[in-house]
């Protein structure tokens, strides 16, 4: 059995390549008798440290299938928690020579040693080393040896020193072409030796203080090497970490620029939380981009844009990704100045306009918050971006009014190819309530509306909410919506007032915003609905305070037997978890389930909750937050036990640090040996000493799980391979 969890049987070394007892299966069908074809696109399923460190050794046919080019020149070790630091030695002892693109990205657990190995595979033309512990000279004596390579990634954690790396290292590096640089010091790093650059991502991820509390600053640069070399830049992306001193180091990266914009230039985007004011330089920079290039694909801090003429200045040539996320962007800003009155914009692939609040309005000036949208404008997007796979329009109050096709949810049913799509919760909402409309009849509505107390009505007509069969209701806008995008793969359904309990670099937050009024008439038969998504691989529902028995959600898990990655936040009263029967009901058929985030105040991770988890037999990572939240030390070591495939455990409730830090230390002397990739964190959540916690912790678990965050159109598609 392999580590993957794929079974092969055992094959001795005769002269026939197919063993009886290969695969043999009923009526003598067996696996072996698949063509190479079908049998090549089965073991590309197979983790690499399986597939030839036990599947290559099954039988003479799969010992040479599995060194087929298609399967070895391309190896991705990301996530493959279970690749130990000998069997990576091994894999690339046996092939390395014939690897060309290589992902070690996120494999925080191997060793400087081990990662060090990468030198041996000589051929190699991409690697991803983001993530993985590389001091300046291990790098150096790495990339010595890799002459062939055009696209690298790594790390540049404290302690880089660019005057450590060889000649032939920098030799390397000239030629690179693609380069991924994520830091955690202030620091240019291998940025300019890299002579050829026609792509840069940088990832900012500096922290103001050091462990010490000694104040960072981007002082610490002087004296570096500040000459990037940009002249072929054709992508430049910066995304930011909160802090003061990220948005410092940015503008040392930026300052080049400003001077002279690369003419090849067509993607430029910038991702900061908060405000990012506007200096000399990047006035100058963006009026150069203006006037001397030509862009598929934007992002720019709000502070950018708001208020200002830029857009219209700016030239697209068939654009594929635009954010504005956070901007005061009005609607007649939109249709005028970047679809242009209704210009064709066929090649737009994806839109983020999380948190532009007056987005879908005609004037941001006059319009309240909870003003309903212009329906008028919404069609003209919807008309010209046709081809549109990923929408984001989360973190406002789209309110639809009444009108006869009119709804929100009506006009995106028109985008059929979505493929992932965030809205606020009041966006689904039927339509405003009115004094005037009659009563809801009792089958139509099973559950009342709104956190008053909690009164059944019509109960005898309602199907019982834990038998997977609490039906959406087929009239409602958002049932049709999704009955018309049955492919889409990711939904999120957030809150216009959600805020996480856990921001970043910050303590956490003790108080949320009530949510939105209209989001009362979003509850268990919405959720329901969700179930019709037969391909759905990532959920995240947050802050729907009219869930009360949770009964959508075993919908789901019977229906959506694709999910992978599930985010709950805030669901029904926030005084009481009243969805618990229903969760314990439907994660018992989430048996594709890696990932479960559960943020709920006081919510009890008893033994029946750690129960039901343990049938998901696929899960990887688990987050708690819970304020006031409690949890059972033993129940969560049984779950543990059980669950062989948990490398990651982050537990933020309300209780003591004695009994967080005892648990921990349990779980991580109970399963840190045949676990290698295990990164245990168990914490209170209003401890003042979080944020020195939440430091320590993998970028990769952080950024894709432990911290909320709506991750439809964050980034371009494909922006990294």
């Amino acid at each position: 059995l392999g580590s993957s969890g794929w079974r092969w049987r055992d094959i001795s070394n005769d002269d026939d390549d197919m063993h009886p007892a290969a695969a043999g299966m009923a009526d003598g069908v067996h696996l072996l008798g698949f063509s190479d074809e079908i049998l090549l696109h089965i073991l590309s399923h197979v983790p690499s440290t399986d597939l030839i460190l036990n599947v290559r050794r099954t039988c003479r046919k799969l010992a040479a299938l599995c060194l087929d080019k298609s399967l070895i020149h391309t190896v991705l070790l990301q996530k493959d928690y279970q690749a130990s630091e000998d069997k990576v030695r091994q894999l690339v002892k046996e092939i390395g020579r014939e690897i060309q693109q290589l992902s070690m990205a996120g494999c925080y657990w191997l060793p400087g040693s081990t990662v060090e190995h990468v030198a041996r595979c000589r051929s190699l033309v991409k690697v991803n080393l983001s993530g993985c512990h590389l001091t300046s000279l291990r790098l150096s004596k790495m990339l010595s040896a890799l002459q062939h390579l055009r696209s690298l990634a790594i790390d540049v954690s404290p302690g880089f020193d660019a005057s450590q790396l060889s000649s032939e290292c920098k030799a390397t590096l000239s030629r690179v072409r693609e380069l991924k640089q994520t830091l955690f010091t202030p620091s240019y790093g291998v940025v300019p030796c890299c002579t050829s650059l026609e792509k840069l991502l940088l990832y900012f991820e500096i922290l103001d203080r050091t462990r010490e509390g000694a104040i960072l600053s981007g002082q610490l640069m002087v004296g570096q090497s500040n000459v990037p070399h940009y002249q072929n830049l054709r992508v430049f992306y910066a995304r930011l970490a909160p802090g003061y001193i990220n948005q410092e180091v940015v503008r040392l990266y930026l300052a080049v620029l400003s001077d002279r914009t690369p003419q090849n230039l067509h993607a430029f985007l910038i991702s900061v939380p908060g405000s990012f004011a506007e200096s000399g330089a990047t006035k100058n920079l963006l009026d150069s981009m203006a006037r001397n290039v030509v862009l598929d694909a934007l992002q720019l801090p709000k502070s950018w844009l708001n208020g200002s003429s830029l857009l219209q200045h700016m030239k697209f040539n068939n654009p594929f990704y635009f954010s504005f996320s956070r901007c005061t962007l009005s609607g007649g800003h939109l249709i005028q100045q970047v679809i242009n009155g209704g210009k064709d914009l066929r090649s737009l692939a994806s839109l983020n306009l999380s948190g532009c609040v007056h987005c879908l309005s005609p004037d941001s000036l006059l319009r309240k918050a909870e003003d309903d949208i212009d329906s008028s404008i919404l069609e003209t997007l919807v008309a010209s971006c046709c081809n549109l796979r990923h929408l984001n329009l989360s973190a406002a109050h789209h309110h639809s009014s009444e009108g006869l096709g009119r709804h929100l949810c009506q006009l995106l049913a028109r985008l059929r190819h979505l493929r992932s799509l965030s809205l606020p919760v009041c966006s689904v909402a039927d339509s405003a309530p009115r004094a005037d409309r009659a009563p809801a009849q009792p089958a139509m509505h099973a559950v009342p509306r709104g956190f008053g107390k909690k009164v059944r009505v019509g109960v005898q007509s309602c199907p019982s909410p834990f038998s997977g069969q609490a039906g959406p209701q087929p009239s409602s806008v958002f049932w049709s919506l999704l009955k018309n995008l049955p492919f889409l793969e990711h939904l999120e359904l957030i809150g216009s007032n959600f805020s996480s309990a856990m921001p970043r670099n910050e303590p956490a937050i003790r108080n949320s915003l009530p949510p939105c009024s209209r989001a009362q008439s979003v509850g268990d038969s919405e959720v329901a609905a969700i179930g019709q998504l037969a391909f759905l691989r990532h959920l995240t529902l947050a802050q729907l305070p009219s869930v009360l028995t949770g009964s959508g959600l075993v919908n789901i898990g019977l229906q959506c037997q694709q999910l992978r990655s599930l985010s709950l936040a805030n669901l029904g009263m926030m005084g009481k978890v009243v969805y618990m029967p229903a969760l314990s009901d439907m994660l018992k058929h989430c048996k594709r389930l890696r990932d479960l985030r559960l943020e709920q105040p006081y919510f009890s991770a008893n033994a029946q909750f750690f129960q039901a988890l343990s049938q998901c037999p696929s899960l990887q990572r688990l987050c708690l937050v819970s304020r006031s939240g409690t949890l059972q030390p033993d129940a969560v070591l049984a779950f543990m036990a059980r669950c062989l495939q948990v490398v990651m455990c982050h537990l933020f409730t309300g209780e003591s640090l004695a009994t967080c830090k005892s648990l921990q230390q349990s779980l991580l002397r109970s399963f840190q040996a045949e676990r290698p990739a295990l990164n245990v964190v168990v914490f209170p959540l209003l401890h003042e000493g979080l944020t020195d916690v939440i430091r320590d912790v993998p970028l990769v678990h952080l950024d894709e799980i432990t911290l909320f965050k709506s991750r439809v159109a964050e980034e371009p598609p494909n922006l990294w391979w």
